[in-house]
């Protein structure tokens, strides 16, 4: 049995399918965080899609009084609206100018992971 065979044993392809995913996904953060500007020491920043309906804006930080904090984000793409909640809190409607910055940080995005991670290598 070679290491390959042993490494996916006992794994079916959904799972396979499911942990590719997830490790395209971990990429994308990698590639991304800085799309809100430079990341400050010790601060751990997250954007990404999560379907084609669901983006999520994660940010971790210690305050000035050494209390630990976070952030999540969710917004949720409708037809005609964009929804965020908070921290699980209600959703609502973005105004015009958040929906504005929306539509710039999911372009620069789109944009970071084409050329950084999906980019089209030809051969030289």
């Amino acid at each position: 049995m070679n290491i390959f065979t042993q490494f996916f044993k006992g794994t079916n392809s959904e799972e396979r399918k499911q942990a590719i995913l997830q490790d395209l996904m971990r990429r994308e953060v990698e590639v991304t965080r800085d799309i809100f500007g430079p990341v400050p020491k010790g601060v751990r920043r997250e954007f990404f899609c999560l379907d084609k309906h669901t983006w999520v804006w994660y940010e971790e930080w210690t305050d000035e009084n050494g209390q630990p904090r976070q952030m999540t984000t969710r917004y949720i793409i409708r037809p005609k609206e964009i929804l965020k909640s908070q921290n699980g809190g209600a959703y609502r409607r973005l105004t015009i100018e958040e929906a504005l910055n929306f539509q710039k940080a999911t372009q620069s995005y789109y944009h970071k992971i084409k050329t950084h991670l999906y980019a089209d290598k030809k051969p030289a």
